[in-house]
C-alpha cells in the first residue's frame, strides 16, 4: 500500500509538508456544506496550503453522493483550470473522501489527492485503503475504481465536531476491526465507550486502521484477504439501501453495519459454529448503543433484492458474504441461500427484541 498513514495533531503542518513534497501545479479542496464551515476555516488557519486553494463544497449526506454531486466536482475542476498535477484535499466524512477522491482519481484520467478525515468513520474505513465511488440508482457505492491517496492525515482534533450518533456510526467500524483481529482486541472494544477518553481513543484508531492496513496491503484490489473487511456489509448495506430507498428515512452508515454485523454474526454461527457468547455480547452491545432497525418478514424480499447487487456477489443468484468461524478466524466468499438468509433475520429479531 503507497498511501502514506500520518498519525498528527497537527494536521495543517502535515498538509504543508505533503504539499511541499508532493509540488502540484495547484491546490484543490473538496468540503462538504458542514465541514466547509466547521472544519476548513480551522485548516486555512494552520496551512498555507489550505489557505491559498480552490475550495468546492458539496451538500452533506450520503444521499448527496451521487452523479450529480460527481459532475459538480469535474465541472469544477475543468472551469478552474485543474491539472493532473494538481493535488485535491479532501476535508470531510466517508462521503467527501469516497466521491472527491473517485472525481480526482477519474478527472483527466487521474489527479492526486490527499484524505483528511473530520469523522471516526471516515479516519478508520473511508479515508484509507483506496476504495472510491458514489452511490448510482438506489445501490450504495454502485461506481466507483480502486484509487489511494497520496496520504491520510489522521487525527482526533475534528471530532469535536461530532454528535454523539457520528461517534458511534465510526466506532461500528473499529468493532469489526476488533472481530477480525482477535478476541482480545474485540473485548475491549466493547468495554470502552468512544466518547470516554479522546486520548486511548488515538491509541485505538490508530490500532484499528493498523488491522485495516495490514489487510489492504496484501489485497489491495479485494481478490482475497481484503473481503475479509467487508464482515457486516453485504447486510448493512442491505439495511442502508433499504432505509434510502424503501423508507425514505436514512440510516448512518455506521449503525446499519452495525446492525448487519448481528446478521452475519447469526449466519457465522449458523454456518460455522461462531461463539455463541461472542454473539450475545455483541447483539446486547448494538442494542444498547445503537438500537434496533426494525425488520418484519414482509421486509425480506426487498432486502434479499439489496443484497443481490452488492459487488461481492459474482452472479445475481448467489448472496456472498465474509463470516467468521470465531474472532480473527476469517472465511471469505461464503455463499448463502435465501432462506437461510431470512432464518438469520429471524434469529436478529429475536435478539434485538423485535
Amino acid at each position: 500500500m503507497k498511501q502514506q498513514l500520518i498519525f498528527t495533531n497537527d494536521v495543517g503542518g502535515a498538509l504543508d509538508r505533503l504539499v511541499a513534497e508532493l509540488r502540484p501545479s495547484s491546490v484543490y479542496v473538496v468540503a462538504d456544506s458542514n465541514t466547509a464551515r466547521l472544519v476548513v476555516p480551522r485548516l486555512a488557519s494552520a496551512s498555507e496550503a489550505v489557505a491559498g486553494a480552490k475550495t468546492v463544497e458539496v451538500a452533506a449526506g450520503d444521499t448527496n453522493k451521487n452523479l450529480e454531486s460527481l459532475a459538480a466536482l469535474w465541472s469544477f475542476f475543468n472551469t478552474s483550470g485543474a491539472t493532473r498535477s494538481s493535488l485535491v484535499i479532501n476535508v470531510g466524512g466517508g462521503m467527501v473522501t469516497d466521491m472527491g477522491g473517485f472525481a480526482a482519481a477519474t478527472f483527466k484520467r487521474g489527479m492526486r489527492f490527499v484524505n483528511v478525515p473530520t469523522t471516526l468513520l471516515s479516519a478508520v474505513d473511508a479515508s484509507v485503503g483506496g476504495k472510491t465511488g458514489i452511490n448510482f440508482n438506489g445501490c450504495k457505492n454502485e461506481v466507483g475504481v480502486f484509487a489511494e491517496s497520496e496520504a491520510a492525515v489522521i487525527s482526533t482534533v475534528f471530532f469535536d465536531t461530532l454528535s454523539r450518533e457520528e461517534m458511534l456510526s465510526g466506532y461500528a467500524e473499529m468493532l469489526k476491526h476488533g472481530l477480525l483481529e482477535d478476541r482480545r482486541t474485540f473485548a475491549g472494544l466493547l468495554d470502552y465507550h468512544p466518547e470516554a477518553d479522546g486520548d486511548r481513543l488515538l491509541d485505538l484508531l490508530r490500532a484499528s486502521v493498523g488491522v485495516k492496513e495490514r489487510i489492504v496491503s496484501a489485497d489491495l484490489h479485494e481478490h482475497g484477504l481484503r473481503k475479509a473487511l467487508n464482515l457486516g456489509h453485504t447486510a448493512g448495506h442491505a439495511f442502508e439501501s433499504f432505509a434510502m430507498t424503501v423508507r425514505q428515512l436514512p440510516v448512518p452508515h455506521g449503525y446499519a453495519v452495525a446492525w448487519g454485523m448481528v446478521v452475519e454474526l447469526v449466519l457465522s454461527k449458523m454456518l460455522l459454529g461462531f461463539p455463541s457468547d461472542l454473539l450475545h455480547s455483541y447483539a446486547a452491545y448494538v442494542r444498547e448503543n445503537y438500537g434496533v432497525f426494525d425488520i418484519t418478514c414482509r421486509d425480506y424480499p426487498a432486502l434479499l433484492s439489496a443484497m443481490s447487487h452488492d459487488k461481492k456477489n459474482d452472479r445475481s443468484d448467489r448472496i456472498n458474504f465474509s463470516l467468521l468461524a470465531d474472532a480473527g478466524d476469517v472465511r471469505g466468499d461464503s455463499v448463502v441461500d435465501s432462506e437461510t438468509i431470512k432464518a438469520a433475520f429471524d434469529i436478529y429479531c429475536d435478539l434485538m427484541g423485535i
